[in-house]
């Protein structure tokens, strides 16, 4: 069988065992997913998108890609209720693993899903915008004062902050530019003309994601939901996630997420030594950061190979 009878074939099965498995968590573990997203369409759509990412040597992560890797990264993705079709999430090949990151929509939409939230958002802080930050009685910071300005628009970020509403009160984040900046440089994908191109949607993802992160470790929603939303955040961070590469002094044989899902002991097939030196993020299919920019512009190293459409 070649090599594109397979990957026609292979998309058929992933998307049945992933299914399956969320029923089956819909019926023993409690998963709900919101009522107007379709797992199927989404999984296929994932599909769709995931033809088109390519590693940093242009293979198909298709063909790179251990199953575990894509199962877990679709798993991760039904989870959360995202959809690559809404510009919600993209894949990453690291070596010979897919992994499966939120845009802001996409994190908004998490966050969304958890109990008792009924507004999530994030701003960037212009110099001259007229911005003030307290404490409540609690001794929890807020945000006072936010006024921004149509003719700050253009000058320098200074900051960022998020909000998460809910029944109880209100939530803020706030971090410095510099503070941005310390957290895109600990990110697994390092592209520092991403960051100036599109630096209020990348602004609002990073502090959206860390507000995200401090709300879901002290709520009471379900393992599932709060496991797969950190799992997602963690995997942009090197500090946060080993190192995908291979040692052959060190490695050693983990459960993988195959195991987890069909509780068998398949074990995963040995990636080959090219594999082992192909650490660096070098595939996304996202569509122009958050926006609509072109591809090669967005990430022009080859983080993302353009589709023909594009070209």
């Amino acid at each position: 069988m070649n090599n594109q009878v397979a990957q026609q074939q292979k998309p058929t099965k992933l998307t049945d065992l992933v299914l399956d498995r969320v029923k089956q968590m819909q019926d023993t573990q409690d998963l709900s997913l919101p009522k107007n997203y379709n797992a199927s369409n989404a999984l296929n759509a994932a599909f769709l998108e995931l033809q088109k990412v390519q590693d940093r040597n242009h293979r198909p992560a298709l063909e790179v890609c251990s199953h575990d890797s894509i199962v877990k990264s679709l798993l991760d993705m039904t989870l959360q209720g995202l959809s690559p079709a809404k510009d919600q999430c993209y894949f990453i090949v690291y070596g010979n693993e897919l992994q499966m990151q939120r845009s802001y929509f996409g994190t908004v939409a998490a966050v969304k899903r958890l109990d008792g939230v009924k507004k999530v958002r994030a701003e960037v802080v212009h110099e001259k915008d007229d911005f003030e930050i307290g404490a409540n009685e609690d001794m929890e910071l807020v945000v006072k004062r936010f006024v921004p300005k149509f003719e700050n628009q253009d000058n320098q970020i200074v900051g960022a902050f998020a909000m998460i509403k809910t029944d109880e009160g209100t939530d803020f984040t706030v971090m410095t530019k510099k503070e941005i900046n310390q957290s895109w440089a600990q990110t697994r994908q390092k592209n520092n003309k991403v960051q100036q191109n599109f630096s209020q949607e990348m602004a609002k993802r990073t502090v959206l994601n860390r507000a995200a992160k401090m709300f879901i470790n002290t709520s009471d929603d379900s393992d599932l939901l709060t496991g797969a939303i950190n799992d997602t955040t963690s995997n942009e961070y090197d500090d946060e996630r080993r190192d995908v590469t291979p040692v052959e002094e060190e490695h050693k044989p983990q459960q993988s997420a195959m195991d987890i899902l069909t509780n068998s002991n398949q074990k995963e097939e040995k990636p080959s030594k090219a594999d082992k030196k192909d650490v660096a993020p070098k595939s996304v299919n996202q569509k122009g950061g958050e926006g609509n920019h072109a591809q090669e512009e967005l990430f022009p190293d080859g983080t993302i190979t353009p589709t023909p459409a594009d070209k």
